[in-house]
């Protein structure tokens, strides 16, 4: 990994704009989380948000692999060059990923993940620890006990209502006495998945439970 790089300010307003439009629960629990962590959350969502959208952006399978090339061979740039490619989630990745420590492997490894999406359907518990392990990285939390709770909880995140997802939920609130508390940005948005609320009770509802320890 090469030196220091900080991004350009326009860039991290980009990310935190992109993920407050774009994943508006996810981007509300990662303001539970301290600077530069914060900082950190929000642009590997957005970098999630932009792996996410490949499917969108084109159905040719083999336009879609050349965009996640692209990505694949920002992000190593990313960690590796001395400056990242101007493109301001790469820049905000490059910041990032020197101040703690992202490897180029665990940032590509979420690119692969999303790249079953070309031809079939996601393997949501690869992509879910992919990004999962990304996060706790960035909010230096290691333990066993918290990295499950965290692959739980982004894996169940990518499924559909139904008993798989619930039993992600149960498990990962089966670790609710044994995690680290520093990882609730991560884990908060568990709260979502148990039903529909309304946009105002959302804030308050992470609120109540970051205070609690609970998710």
């Amino acid at each position: 990994m090469t030196g220091p790089y900080r991004a350009p300010e326009t860039s991290h307003r980009f990310v935190l704009d992109t993920v407050r439009a774009a994943d508006r629960d996810r981007f509300l629990a990662a303001l539970f989380a301290p600077e530069p962590a914060r900082r950190g959350l929000l642009a590997l969502l957005a970098f999630d948000h932009e792996l996410a959208r490949t499917p969108v952006v084109t159905r040719e399978p083999m336009l879609a692999r050349i965009r996640l090339e692209w990505w694949r061979e920002a992000v190593t740039e990313a960690v590796e060059a001395a400056t990242p490619r101007a493109q301001p989630v790469v820049e905000s990745l490059g910041e990032i990923a020197r101040r703690h420590k992202l490897t180029a492997e665990g940032l590509v490894a979420l690119v692969d993940a999303r790249e079953e999406e070309i031809d079939g359907p996601l393997d949501v518990v690869r992509a879910g620890h992919a990004l999962a392990d990304l996060q706790l990285d960035v909010l230096a939390v290691g333990d066993p006990a918290t990295r499950d709770a965290a692959r739980a909880v982004a894996a169940a995140w990518l499924m559909g209502e139904g008993p798989e997802r619930g039993a992600l939920l149960a498990e990962a609130r089966a670790r609710r006495h044994e995690v680290d508390l520093a990882a609730l940005p991560i884990l908060l948005p568990a709260l979502s998945l148990g039903g529909p609320t309304s946009p105002w009770r959302t804030p308050l509802a992470y609120w109540w439970a970051a205070k609690r320890g609970r998710y």
